[in-house]
């Protein structure tokens, strides 16, 4: 690249021939011979401008029209000046302002607005012609110039109005987008949170359904077989008592099981959910879970518990973990085929202990894994399999009070697995 010229001017001070020399044609080199050449608070000017004569006319005119303390740069070429600016950004003392010959040995026209523009959108455009011509002027200011000047028609405070106004409206056009964006931004983030809030009271709404329902069919259970009972109760032979009890106390089981769950929620929601730990046979407990499981399952699925590792002696709180096992367990139970098989683990590792709990069930949709874990949401390919929307949730809360994470892979039609590490 030429070097540019550089001349710096100050308000009421008049510069001679030699004090110009010395100052054309010095490289930029570093910040500090910059801020030599281009005073701080001055504004800075940059001329692109292939004849040298009318270069130095327009220097003095802003010498003549007594502009504030200035510094202007001189390149001839459009490519030389885009290195300029890159440069002067680089070292952080940018340009404010540019004058734009249109007749330049490498761009003609309008077309040197374009990667001007590129380079540098915050930075205002003057364009400079010898044609006095109103469409190339509007055109000019719709693709970005802020002003259009006629080299014979201008003076001194013609030039320098310019460049003040051609200053201040790029300011005000960049700090209203950038107050544009500000409100643009606020407002999707107060639409995505309205469109959260809607999608949460429609889900509260579906709970309050789901668990009227879900408590009306135990109820149903207990008043019928209750009923029977009464008024039956020497017409029925032994077995069929015991049936209906047995029903009965499942059926509270369940309402019992379904008020836990709301009332774990509502204790994470508020913050009062705590982890407990004890001293705990880890490798036992999950033994354990898995047998029951295997018995209400009816041996329809088959659970294959493994481990690996040696596991260190820690605490853990016994009712967070059965809530996360039983609850992912249940779930890998509950969306898969008859006969399938799920898999637990228990991997020990240095500082934590990793569990993995794979199904070869239907899978989740991609698009619904993010909002898996949220309260009341459900696939929407569960069909008419029952849940309240709450398990994950727990399963989340559950795992957070534990200090540990918890993620999941899942491929449709082929199964899903949870992988939940929790610290010692």
């Amino acid at each position: 690249m030429v070097s540019p010229t550089r001349y710096c001017i100050k308000k009421n001070q008049e510069s001679n021939e030699d004090s110009l020399s010395k100052e054309k044609s010095r490289p930029i080199s570093s910040q500090k011979k910059y801020s030599k050449v281009m005073p701080e608070g001055s504004v800075k000017i940059l001329l692109i401008e292939d004849n040298l004569a009318e270069a130095r006319l327009l220097q003095e005119f802003l010498k003549e029209a007594q502009f504030r303390q200035f510094s202007l740069v001189h390149v001839k070429r459009l490519r030389d000046a885009l290195q300029e600016i890159a440069q002067a950004r680089a070292i952080s003392i940018p340009y404010d302002v540019i004058l734009l010959d249109l007749t330049l040995p490498d761009s003609q026209g309008l077309a040197s607005l374009g990667p001007l523009m590129k380079q540098a959108p915050s930075l205002p455009i003057v364009v400079l012609t010898n044609t006095n011509d109103d469409e190339l002027a509007i055109e000019a200011v719709r693709q970005g110039a802020q002003d259009y000047l006629v080299k014979r028609q201008v003076k001194g405070k013609m030039l320098v109005r310019s460049l003040r106004y051609a200053i201040e409206r790029k300011h005000a056009a960049v700090a209203l987008r950038q107050e544009n964006q500000a409100l643009e931004s606020q407002v999707q983030e107060q639409t995505a949170e309205l469109v959260r809030a809607k999608e949460v009271n429609q889900r509260k709404a579906e709970f309050v359904s789901m668990l009227s329902h879900d408590f009306r069919n135990p109820l149903n259970t207990i008043l019928l077989c209750s009923g029977l009972l009464q008024d039956k109760e020497e017409q029925l032979p032994k077995e069929k008592k015991l049936v209906h009890l047995r029903l009965i106390r499942s059926a509270i089981k369940n309402m019992a099981q379904l008020l836990d769950e709301v009332s774990l929620i509502s204790k994470a929601d508020s913050g009062k959910l705590l982890c407990q730990p004890t001293r705990l046979d880890l490798k036992r407990f999950c033994h354990q879970l898995v047998e029951e499981l295997q018995i209400s399952s009816k041996n329809k699925h088959q659970l294959v518990f493994t481990t690996q590792g040696e596991l260190r002696e820690a605490l853990w709180d016994e009712r967070l973990l059965r809530h996360i096992f039983s609850n992912l367990l249940t779930n890998a139970i509950k969306y898969s085929p008859t006969g399938g098989t799920v898999l637990f683990e228990l991997i020990a590792q240095t500082e934590c202990v990793i569990f993995r709990i794979q199904d070869q069930g239907m899978g989740i949709p991609p698009e619904e894994q993010p909002q898996l874990f949220e309260p009341f949401h459900r696939a929407s390919n569960v069909g008419t399999i029952p849940g309240s929307g709450l398990g994950l949730a727990i399963v989340k809360e559950c795992v957070d009070a534990h200090g540990g994470d918890i993620s999941l892979k899942s491929q449709l039609g082929e199964g899903t697995t949870f992988t939940v590490s929790l610290p010692y």
